[in-house]
This record gives C-alpha cells, structure tokens and sequence, in this order.
C-alpha cells in the first residue's frame, strides 16, 4: 500500500517514521505547504515528496492528516472530495460543530479515523478488563513547555487522551462534571454515581507525567502510559502496631504488558481498516463526542 502524509510537524514526522518502518507500506508521500520541511523530512526516512495536493492524492491509496488543528476541517475535505481514505490527528476539528459538518460529508464506502493515540496503549486494554466498580479514578497528564503548535488548548491537546479512555475504553459517559483551568493548566472533576474521575492536564510543568490512578474495594490500579507498566495493590488483611506505629502489609503485583509503540499499533491498525474495509476503532462520532466534553470543560473555566 502508498500511504500519504501531510503536514510535517511533531507527529507528521513520526507517521512518516513508522509508515517507512512497516511491511505493509510500499512507500511514503509527504505533502507540506513548507517545502523544504518536506523535502528534509523524506530524506530522513526514505519517502517522497508531492508538489501538491493533487499530485499526492494520485500516488496513494491512504492519507494520514497531520496539519495543525485550526487546518483539519479545509484539508480534510480536500482529501474527503478525493476519495481517500484518511486518519485524521486527534482533535477530528477545532471545533464539534466543524467536526459534525465534516462527518456529514464523509461516504459510507470511505474509511475515515481520528488518532487517539493512546487508545492503543496496551495498558489500556489490560486496566479496562481489570476494572469492575472503581471509587475512584484520576488521569495526570502533565507536560514541560513546547514550541509545537497545535492551535488547541491543553485541554484539547493533552486531557483530550484521557477524556478518550474515561469514555470509550472504561465506560464513563454521562458523568456531571465540575471544571477549573486555563489554556496552558486544566484540572475536571467527574462525578458518576458513586464514582468521582479526576482528570489534570498542564503544559507548564518541569516534569512529564502520564499516569493512571484507580481506587477499587479489593485494589488499587497505578498504570504509567510512558513506561507501560501497570501495578496492582492488594490489602491482605494484615494489621498491627509496631513501636507505636501503623503497619499495613500490602500484597504488590506487577501486570505483565506486552510492550509496544502505540502509534505503530494505530497506523497497522488503520492500514488494516483500508484494506479490510472495515470500520477504524476510533470514528468520527467517538471524536466528536471527546471534543463536546472538552467544550463543555473549557466552557466551566
């Protein structure tokens, strides 16, 4: 398969990287209004560059969409009125209401998703099958200041990831939610039943951080999206008083996790979707839905 990519930032550069490293990819084409960004950026990984839209689209079978988000609705119509299959960067538009108009406009013979990345993170799958009644549930998501544009918020760009897992891998939908923040610092508080989700996002901090917290009766879940581990802390039973002091012995387990890069696993994963021709695990609709939180979010600030 000929797979193309436009837009040659951060995650541009890395879609070109993986394609070029799977079997499945006979070759890469990169379109970029920078010309010399593309040209720089074939040369690293082996593909070739398009002059234009038009050339690209005829010298591929599938696109990846990795312009910044203020650009997502008027590229990905061009690459929709194509006939080209497309994945789309995370978030689907800037906007719910732009992302419904281009969900409108999409055929129901063309496959088309939106990079969620983290979805495919294999601690992902292995905590949503662990999980069964959890009191309580906190995602931190907290990154050093970036020169990389994106035109969103951190909460569009950063807490977007985990409000994807909260709703559609550990089935959180329908929470109230309370919200404090700004562009660069976000912090959401959830409330579903019994259940209280607590999601923090910043691009201002000195340390990264992707981690996972879940507070259950029979265990506690701590999962780090970076490392992809997973330990799970159990309460044996045992207390008692040593010296004047409380000691709780706890039984610690570590989950074994089949390590591997979510971004290779999503684009085998929307390369298969094309050829299959079947649905990509992360639609439209799921997109627009992580966008109308965020909205909501943003509009408590």
């Amino acid at each position: 398969m000929d797979v193309g990519v436009i837009g040659t930032g951060m995650m541009g550069q890395n879609h070109v990287r993986v394609y070029s490293e799977l079997k499945e990819v006979d070759s890469v084409v990169i379109y970029d209004v920078n010309a010399d960004q593309a040209k720089k950026v074939a040369s690293n990984n082996n593909a070739e560059v398009a002059d234009s839209y038009e050339s690209l689209f005829h010298s591929v079978d599938a696109v990846s969409l990795c312009v910044p988000t203020p650009f997502h609705y008027e590229v990905a119509l061009k690459i929709i009125h194509a006939g080209m299959h497309m994945l789309i960067e995370k978030p689907i538009c800037l906007s719910s209401i732009e992302g419904k108009k281009l969900a409108e406009q999409i055929p129901e013979d063309l496959i088309v998703g939106v990079g969620h990345i983290e979805r495919f993170n294999p601690i992902v799958s292995e905590i949503s099958q662990m999980i069964s009644n959890p009191l309580y549930i906190e995602f931190k998501r907290h990154n050093p200041t970036s020169s990389r544009v994106t035109g969103s918020s951190v909460v569009e760009d950063l807490m977007i990831h985990d409000i994807d897992i909260m709703l559609h891998s550990l089935g959180c939908s329908g929470a109230s939610v309370q919200a404090k923040g700004n562009d660069d610092v976000a912090a959401a508080l959830f409330t579903k039943g019994y259940s209280l989700i607590y999601l923090s996002a910043s691009r201002k901090a000195s340390k990264k951080i992707r981690m996972i917290h879940i507070e259950q009766e029979d265990m506690t879940i701590q999962g780090d999206f970076m490392t992809q581990e997973i330990y799970v802390y159990r309460k044996p039973g045992q207390y008692k008083v040593e010296r004047d002091r409380y000691v709780q012995e706890n039984i610690v387990e570590k989950v074994l996790v089949a390590k591997q890069e979510p971004l290779r696993t999503e684009l085998s994963s929307f390369l298969n979707s094309v050829k299959t021709n079947k649905p990509f695990p992360i639609t439209p609709l799921e997109a627009i839905q992580n966008l109308e939180l965020c909205e909501q979010i943003k509009g408590l600030f």
